[in-house]
């Protein structure tokens, strides 16, 4: 009899345990990174050694910063060669990919290697935030733990997500935001034993990023006024503006990607010749060198004119995507943001030029396009709306966010199949889920699918007479397995139509001899979904059903045919109302 489902267990306070210790160790990772790539940044364009923070756009090398992105485009490109390639890109589709398709094992090596390249890459000009790498190590070192230890795949990836959580939550004090995007980019599901571990690591790496940064939100912008109705009108416009704008992005890197393949140079040098364009641009614009989170908080303050934000957008977006294309080791959330906030800054001050009924405030028309892009390009919607609020702190943005989040997700859905976090692993023929819904055989019980109209056969009937009542039609038709019940009713298991006609037993054999197991069965009131599963582990295709009231009492039988036709009764309703909507079912 299968066990029923139950919401928690005791295991799950053995991993929320454990992935409360990942919090914290995933934080002080964050925060050696973010200091090694303060060490490599001061090295490199300013030959100093020291981990305080430090802008490339301060430098004063002049042409010379050209070679700098080179040269870390040589390393990390040596590193990916001889280490892991695993490294390039922004890692969260290879930690995507590891979750669907290795049970949630990513390589130990990648603990260290990602950090390590990512602060080198970063560190000398990369255009990248330092979120994104921190994010990969934290589901690394969640993935090491559960090799290490003794769990299931399924707690394996819990840990993963909230190593990822912890270090998002580490980097921008926003634990929310940071659970949500290990639902919708990480986990593929919702369940209590998943997001109470992933959420409780959210927390303590908040805590601990209080103790090394403050309270203070990330992007700290002037208090912003509560928009009316034609505002809030204008936010959805641009939402779906920015829609559109994340569907050219995500093709056009990896477009940029494309081109870099056909190149007839090892990829191990793709990164050095993504580093020279990253040198040009920012020796002609240099804010587009580094993190560039204080380019964020610029532009939603407000300090940067029309020109700035405009010239910002356009270069950041060259520098970013060509990187980014070229396999160096680098996030997508900072970049994506600070091109979706300049290009809403330059869109809000426009609208109050031509259209000042509208009563557009350019700041928030920059949050707005900050979190729509990223809603757009990845397709995680709500991550997008809590980080916008999370990182400002912004109560009067909530409104404006979601609106033009839902329509940048709305548009980026229909120009778009796959996002900019599942393109690459979907052009390996992996397949990403995209939406959640519930079960549906969770949903039905057994006693409402199985059949009750039983055939029996008695213990101590001949197999010679069973066989002439199967040749003479009366069950040829419907039934392929048969209960064998004792002289009280009692089951004893279950025998197949191939059993009984099996030529090497005798018509003298009793049907009794041809058990090989003893009775599987369900209750009624287990669910089609435990039944299934129940199936499955004892590879066999029928169970007895027995009465939820009198445990020994048989009232059907529930074969795969029956799994099936739930499906089938599922199908055919999503077809009846789409027809009366008049569209196309998608199952």
């Amino acid at each position: 009899m299968p066990r029923q489902f139950r919401l928690l267990d005791r295991r799950v306070l053995r991993v929320t345990g454990l992935a409360m210790l990942l919090g914290a160790g995933v934080a002080g990772v964050a925060s050696v990174l973010i200091a090694l790539i303060a060490l490599v940044t001061n090295l490199a364009f300013f030959g100093r050694l020291g981990i305080e923070d430090s802008s490339p756009a301060d430098h004063h090398l002049g042409p010379w910063v050209v070679l700098i992105p080179v040269v870390g485009g040589l390393v990390v490109g040596a590193m990916a060669r001889w280490g892991s390639r695993a490294i390039r890109g922004h890692g969260i589709p290879e930690a995507m990919e590891q979750v669907l398709l290795n049970e949630s094992r990513i390589p130990p090596r990648m603990t260290w290697l990602k950090p390590v390249s990512s602060a080198i890459a970063i560190g000398t000009g990369g255009p990248f935030g330092a979120e994104g790498p921190i994010i990969a190590t934290g589901g690394a070192l969640g993935s090491l733990l559960g090799q290490l230890l003794h769990v299931t795949a399924d707690e394996r990836k819990t840990l993963l997500a909230a190593g990822a959580a912890a270090g998002m939550s580490a980097v921008f004090a926003a634990p929310v935001a940071a659970v949500l995007l290990s639902i919708e980019l990480l986990l593929f599901e919702r369940r209590a034993r998943s997001l109470i571990p992933v959420a409780l690591a959210a927390v303590v790496g908040t805590g601990v990023r209080y103790l090394f940064a403050g309270e203070g939100p990330m992007f700290p912008i002037p208090a912003v006024a509560a928009p009316d109705l034609p505002a809030i009108g204008a936010y959805l416009l641009l939402g779906a503006m920015l829609g559109v704008v994340s569907v050219w992005i995500t093709r056009l890197t990896y477009a940029i990607e494309d081109g870099f393949a056909r190149l007839p140079i090892h990829w191990m040098w793709w990164p050095a010749l993504g580093g020279l364009v990253v040198g040009v641009v920012g020796y002609f614009q240099p804010l587009t060198l580094g993190v560039g989170y204080g380019n964020i908080s610029g532009v939603l303050s407000g300090e940067f004119g029309v020109a700035a934000m405009a010239a910002l957008c356009v270069f950041k977006l060259l520098s970013w995507s060509v990187a980014l294309g070229s396999g160096t080791s680098g996030g997508t959330l900072a970049p994506l943001f600070t091109i979706g906030g300049a290009l809403g800054g330059v869109a809000g001050a426009g609208l109050v030029a031509v259209a000042p009924w509208l009563h557009v405030d350019p700041r928030m028309a920059a949050l707005v396009c900050m979190a729509a892009i990223f809603a757009g390009a990845s397709r995680a919607f709500l991550t997008s709306v809590v980080f916008a609020f999370e990182t400002t702190h912004q109560v009067h943005g909530l409104i404006p966010l979601l609106g033009a989040c839902a329509a940048a997700y709305l548009v980026s859905g229909l120009m778009m199949h796959n996002t900019i976090m599942t393109e690459k692993i979907a052009r390996r023929g992996v397949r990403v889920p995209s939406e959640y819904a519930a079960d549906h055989l969770d949903q039905i019980a057994v006693g409402d699918a199985c059949s009750r109209d039983v055939v029996t056969l008695q213990a101590g009937r001949s197999l010679g007479d069973v066989r002439a009542w199967l040749g003479s039609g009366a069950a040829a038709f419907k039934h392929q397995g048969f209960p064998v019940v004792d002289a009280n009713g009692n089951v004893l298991g279950v025998v197949t139509r191939r059993n009984l006609l099996d030529a090497q037993r005798s018509d003298d054999t009793r049907v009794s001899a041809l058990i090989g197991r003893p009775v599987l069965g369900v209750r009624e009131d287990h669910s089609l979904r435990e039944a299934a599963d129940h199936m499955v582990e004892a590879d066999v295709g029928r169970l007895v059903v027995f009465s939820r009231g009198e445990p020994q009492r048989m009232v059907g039988i529930l074969t795969r045919g029956d799994l099936l036709a739930a499906h089938a009764r599922r199908l055919r309703q999503a077809r009846e109302s789409t027809r009366h909507l008049g569209g196309k079912a998608t199952g």
